[in-house]
């Protein structure tokens, strides 16, 4: 990685959504451009950099917060009319911010994405898809889960229009007219569509994703079936992508690829002989990266990459070196530079303080006063509460546009709260009264100066299921708070998927009565994550679901008056059997519920459980040994008289206490879901076996995978 690349941060605007900055076209190679945002607040603005200091082009007035910003014009020439999606309006803008279009969509959802190309609109709310010509409607298309961005292959350069939809459901669906053409799988659900190289590759086919559990893949777009190219997995567990464009940075005549990741990462990925993407540069920015474009912005002849962050900041990452190596005369002038920008900073500074001293006073008088209404500062909170496949966690990210000073997290179910490397704030715990007020977990995190974005991640038990409550609170005057909420779900560590195995041994739970099927529907989105909010078109519905800590999976079917649900794992057909029970009951439905459980699923889900146990319960022996093998080297002087078995365990000593201590309460849960296993068994045979739980418990202390088998079914 010998990329070198100085920060500059520019302005600050209001907070900002994914993909609202651009630059506009250069008039020649390596000329400054002009940037344009779009923020929270409805301003669209546009501003060059003169002599080190922003100086705007033109400004909006406020108005609806803007969701997408995009340029367009006419196709093969300089794009660069202004578009920004507010609502469900669209306006365009001129480089010099005359406004020529106010299209109102008329759409029920507010939009959430744009893709612009020549005189055709595309559009997308959470589940509506629109495409617009001349701002006529030309196709629609409802998408079975909630659409995270759109765009079109260049009509330029194929014989037909191919939109693209990114859906949650780790789906992109490729259409023709109001028609799905056909759909291709992505490893994580995609946030974030883009045309490789901006064009469309060598082929014009070529599209760039990324998904919201940091994954980046190239996936070809024939017309008649998808060729996935090359994918990065995230293995150094970054952030969600949220932004990619395509510029040469490196300066070798090859398009790298530039990548803004939620946790504020903003990484440059060249392209070997192979076409396969080899990171050149990576840097980490305080908070999440909303967009990025490469270009030329600072000063002329200094390419760089552009970002905004969810705050407002607009920032470049410039290869303009920090310290010019220069001649007497010339440092004079660097001198006098310098000199003038301290001083317009110190005004700058003066005017700031004078302007927050009359905003105190009269804060104070409209408070004092007897009309006074409650002056509540308000203030944004990002907030994103994802499953992560890997570890079988739940992943709570909180970013607040201002300093975060603590956030207090409450839950009515058991949880355990991992550690997280990033995390840098103190957190206490308070004791709770689970049995009188329903407190299970209450703990706090203070936070460290200039803190806006935290990071916590938590693990849930199946079966119990509640809320996740957090306090957000700001260091801001006078101090105020707020409360966002979390769903465990009584599955939660289940995850969608779209193929199951059909061949492991599966229990079975039929449920009839008279539910319609919305009804079913709204249990089945309480009981499980992932499932679409909207019953989806059609009369019967399908969904694959896998179990991310056991790789146990469940398959269900329901229409109007009928639900099945198979999984190889019976305490998932026991917890579902309970809950949809209580849901039925609440609503005075009448159930009739039936079961068929297959024997050798208990068999087959131990030996899934088996390897997971196994090295648990290794792990935990190793960490044991640690302090009693640091006694006996510190006691010889050297480990040459140990077995290799214990030398490797002093070696790698740091690293087992680490995943120990990351892995709180890994071997009970285990060990819970074992017993849960057994009591579920015999349910179902109408049998309470409460009273043989300890006997398992200590089958469990000194496992054997037969002599637990045989305990199964012997019982």
């Amino acid at each position: 990685m010998d990329l070198n690349l100085n920060r500059a941060d520019y302005l600050q605007v209001g907070v900002t959504s994914q993909k609202t900055m651009k630059l506009l076209p250069a008039s020649r190679h390596r000329a400054t451009q002009k940037v344009v945002i779009g923020d929270h607040d409805g301003v669209v603005m546009c501003f060059g950099m003169k002599k080190g200091e922003a100086v705007a082009v033109f400004k909006t007035l406020p108005g609806q917060k803007i969701a997408r910003l995009e340029l367009g014009g006419v196709l093969n020439t300089p794009q660069e009319k202004i578009f920004v999606a507010a609502g469900s309006e669209i306006r365009g803008f001129t480089k010099r911010g005359k406004q020529f279009l106010s299209f109102e969509t008329n759409l029920t959802e507010s939009i959430k994405a744009m893709h612009i190309s020549g005189s055709d609109l595309f559009l997308s709310a959470s589940y509506i898809y629109n495409h617009y010509c001349d701002c006529k409607d030309q196709h629609y298309y409802l998408s079975g889960d909630k659409i995270n961005d759109v765009i079109c292959l260049p009509v330029e350069r194929l014989p037909s229009i191919t939109p693209v939809l990114a859906c949650q459901d780790r789906v992109l669906r490729v259409l023709q007219g109001s028609d799905v053409m056909y759909e291709t799988e992505v490893p994580g659900p995609p946030t974030v569509l883009a045309l490789h190289n901006g064009n469309g590759g060598d082929s014009g086919e070529d599209l760039l994703f990324g998904t919201s559990d940091g994954k980046l893949g190239l996936i070809q777009i024939t017309t008649s079936k998808p060729i996935h190219k090359w994918e990065i997995q995230n293995e150094k567990k970054l952030g969600g992508i949220l932004c990619v464009d395509s510029f040469d940075i490196v300066g070798d005549g090859v398009k790298d690829l530039l990548v803004g990741r939620d946790d504020g990462v903003v990484q440059v990925y060249s392209f070997d002989n192979t076409n396969e993407p080899v990171l050149r540069f990576d840097q980490m920015l305080s908070e999440s990266v909303t967009s990025i474009q490469g270009g030329c912005v600072g000063k002329e002849g200094y390419d760089e990459i552009v970002v905004s962050t969810y705050s407002g900041w607009v920032t470049g990452l410039t290869t303009e070196p920090m310290h010019k190596e220069s001649g007497p005369g010339e440092e004079v002038k660097i001198n006098q530079e310098m000199q003038n920008k301290i001083s317009n900073l110190r005004s700058e500074l003066e005017h700031l303080q004078y302007k927050v001293l009359q905003e105190r006073e009269k804060y104070q008088q409209s408070s004092q006063s007897s009309k006074a209404k409650s002056a509540v500062p308000s203030f944004s909170v990002n907030d994103k509460f994802t499953l992560n496949k890997d570890d079988a966690s739940y992943s709570l990210i909180l970013e607040v546009q201002t300093a975060i000073d603590n956030v207090l997290i409450q839950s009515d179910v058991p949880i355990d709260l991992l550690d997280v490397d990033k995390n840098s704030a103190v957190v206490s715990f308070s004791s709770c009264d689970s049995e009188s007020n329903d407190n299970f977990l209450l703990a706090t995190y203070r936070c460290q100066a200039n803190t806006t974005r935290l990071e916590l991640k938590i693990r849930s038990i199946e079966g119990q299921y509640g809320t996740l409550q957090a306090y957000v609170t700001p260091r801001i005057q006078p101090k105020t708070c707020q409360v966002r909420q979390y769903l465990i779900k009584p599955l939660s560590l289940h995850q969608r998927t779209h193929f199951i195995d059909h061949d492991r041994p599966m229990n079975t739970l039929t449920l009839t009565g008279q539910f319609s099927f919305a009804e079913v529907h709204s249990w089945v989105v309480f009981c499980l994550p992932e499932v679409p909010e909207k019953p989806p078109a059609g009369e019967c519905v399908t969904f694959y679901f896998q179990n991310t800590f056991l790789d146990t999976q469940l398959e269900s079917t329901y229409r109007k008056g009928e639900g099945v649900f198979k999984s190889d794992n019976i305490s998932t057909i026991s917890i579902l059997k309970d809950v949809l029970s209580k849901e039925a009951t609440k609503r005075k439905i009448n159930l009739n519920i039936s079961y068929e459980i297959n024997e050798v699923s208990v068999k087959h889900t131990l030996k899934l459980i088996h390897p997971k146990l196994e090295y648990q319960l290794l792990l935990a022996k190793k960490v044991q040994l640690i302090d009693a093998l640091k006694e006996l080297q510190v006691h010889e002087g050297n480990t040459n008289f140990l077995i290799p078995e214990y030398r490797c365990i002093l070696e790698e000593a740091d690293h087992l206490q680490e995943e120990y201590k990351k892995q709180p309460a890994h071997l009970e849960r285990l060990y819970g879901m074992i017993t849960d296993l057994f009591i579920d068994k015999f349910k179902f045979k109408g049998t309470n076996v409460k009273t043989k739980v300890p006997l398992l418990l200590e089958i469990l202390d000194s496992y054997d995978q037969n002599a637990l088998i045989a305990f199964f079914e012997a019982a």
